[in-house]
């Protein structure tokens, strides 16, 4: 146990772990977050913060894991590469350690091009590789990227993301192996609405022991409507449907989409090396905790300290 982390503690556990994203509000209330937060929290083992998905402006992760923390929540802060150098990084990565935050997933970050201000500047100083590298030499060596000592290192729970679902396929479980050399001690993947091709990728991983050194929680989440699944799959970087998908969803009533969600969860759960899911449920955190209670998920005793 290095991070003290809720997260780290049910994964070292053996218990099949759920993380759910908490989509940030465009607002300054930081009640929008508790709202957000009481709806999930019951449910998961961990609450992620994202950081400007998709280059679009949203109160910072850093702000979210603030709020989170002080209610006693675990919360999985994201840090993006995009809008900050080392130096910031460095910088926000210890003062949400002070703050109570154990979990940092670590992100290139979409380009700016796909959000809503793309006259903005990008910084990618770091990428996701080398912020988990950056990461770990905090926590592990006690110093700066600059060599300078640290007086008290973070105590973190390391995450990067990974595509199984995107091309080259035979390269993804290699290049998952880079980030777990890396420093990564769990991943959280893309949305999976290909449960065939997740069983390739684990298998690999497997073959390349993988699984042993890393906890893979696998990211699902409930579709709206066929035309936002055929939306999400021409405008999200990195999410794949395939056609049987949004057939079905065209074919199927209302609550489809979290159907749909419930089963790929239980065939997911069957997958030997998959430690936990990872629930993305944009603007429909209040399907979270009806979606882990459908799929036959054990109630979380973790989070029950409330704002």
């Amino acid at each position: 146990m290095r991070s003290g982390s809720h997260l780290e503690e049910v994964l070292r556990g053996g218990r099949f772990a759920v993380t759910a994203e908490l989509n940030p509000p465009d607002s300054a209330d930081p009640e929008s977050v508790y709202e957000r937060a009481r709806m999930i929290a019951p449910v998961c083992d961990a609450i992620n913060a994202t950081d400007a998905s998709g280059a679009h402006v949203h109160m910072s992760s850093v702000g979210v894991c603030a709020l989170l923390t002080r209610a006693g929540f675990d919360p999985v802060m994201q840090v993006s590469c995009r809008d900050r150098n080392r130096i910031a990084i460095q910088g926000d990565l210890l003062g949400a350690a002070a703050m109570g935050v154990r979990n940092v997933l670590c992100l290139t970050g979409d380009g700016v091009q796909a959000g809503d201000q793309p006259q903005a500047k990008p910084v990618f100083d770091l990428d996701s590789m080398t912020l988990l590298r950056t990461a770990s030499i905090l926590r592990d060596k006690g110093e700066f990227l600059s060599g300078r000592k640290l007086e008290v290192p973070p105590r973190l729970f390391l995450g990067a993301a990974e595509n199984p679902f995107a091309p080259p396929y035979d390269f993804r479980p290699h290049r998952l192996k880079k980030k777990v050399d890396a420093g990564a001690d769990f991943i959280q993947t893309q949305y999976c609405y290909d449960v065939a091709r997740l069983r390739e990728f684990m298998a690999k991983v497997r073959e390349l022991g993988v699984d042993q050194k890393v906890f893979i929680l696998v990211g699902v989440g409930p579709l709206r409507t066929a035309k936002a699944a055929e939306w999400m799959r021409a405008n999200v970087p990195g999410v794949s449907i395939p056609d049987e998908i949004i057939d079905r969803m065209k074919r199927g009533g209302k609550g489809e989409g979290k159907r749909l969600c419930v089963e790929i969860i239980q065939q997911i759960r069957e997958i030997q090396g998959v430690a936990g899911v990872h629930i993305m449920a944009y603007r429909q955190e209040e399907l979270v905790p009806e979606i882990v209670e459908e799929a036959g998920l054990l109630v979380r005793d973790a989070m029950k300290v409330h704002p």
